[in-house]
């Protein structure tokens, strides 16, 4: 059995990836899988450990990272947030295409460690686009939108670290470009 391929999504926030992402992971010829992420903070309701994350101690994740456990984590709002390296490889040892769903910051640190990582990075179809639709949500105050804003222009500086970039004009052909790029990959590992 091959080893699975290890794709990353990628791209600032409100630019549509869970949209497009929903719409690309239903097609079974992907063989797709989601590692489940580790994260210090508390559970939400309804959430179960193990499945929507591994829920774990600041002091386990610190851990994790001295001891290299992680493919990659970052610190938001207070808590610890990564990707366990075990789970990813059971993962694409199975043969599944582990498809991570991450920050910039992250992404950076798996292209280092895996370089032969697919990279997708969504662009929005301009900057003004992004802004009306984070403005959209209706969700955030106007300083939570102005960093997001912020944190969107500097990782749109990050662009062409990525092996692939796709333009968010349109999500069902964004979707089907991103499935595009999968399938040929899937096709080239089989060709080896």
């Amino acid at each position: 059995m091959k080893r699975g391929l290890l794709i990353i999504l990628s791209g600032p926030s409100g630019v549509g990836k869970g949209t497009i992402r929903k719409i690309f992971s239903e097609d079974e010829r992907l063989n797709l899988a989601y590692s489940t992420s580790m994260t210090t903070r508390k559970p939400r309701e309804g959430e179960q450990d193990g499945v929507d994350y591994f829920f774990t101690t600041r002091e386990e994740f610190e851990k994790a990272i001295e001891n290299g456990e992680l493919l990659e984590y970052a610190e938001f709002v207070g808590n610890y947030y990564g990707t366990p390296l075990k789970e990813v490889n059971r993962l694409r040892d199975e043969g599944k295409n582990v498809l991570l769903e991450i920050e910039v910051q992250g992404a950076t640190q798996v292209q280092q460690k895996c370089p032969d990582a697919i990279s997708i990075f969504i662009v929005p179809p301009s900057m003004e686009e992004l802004e009306r639709r984070i403005r959209g949500r209706r969700t955030e105050p106007e300083e939570i939108v102005q960093q997001r804003l912020a944190k969107a222009s500097n990782e749109m500086k990050m662009v062409y670290q990525y092996k692939y970039i796709v333009c968010n004009d349109d999500p069902q052909l964004a979707a089907e470009l991103i499935e595009t790029i999968i399938l040929r990959h899937i096709e080239l590992e089989e060709n080896k």
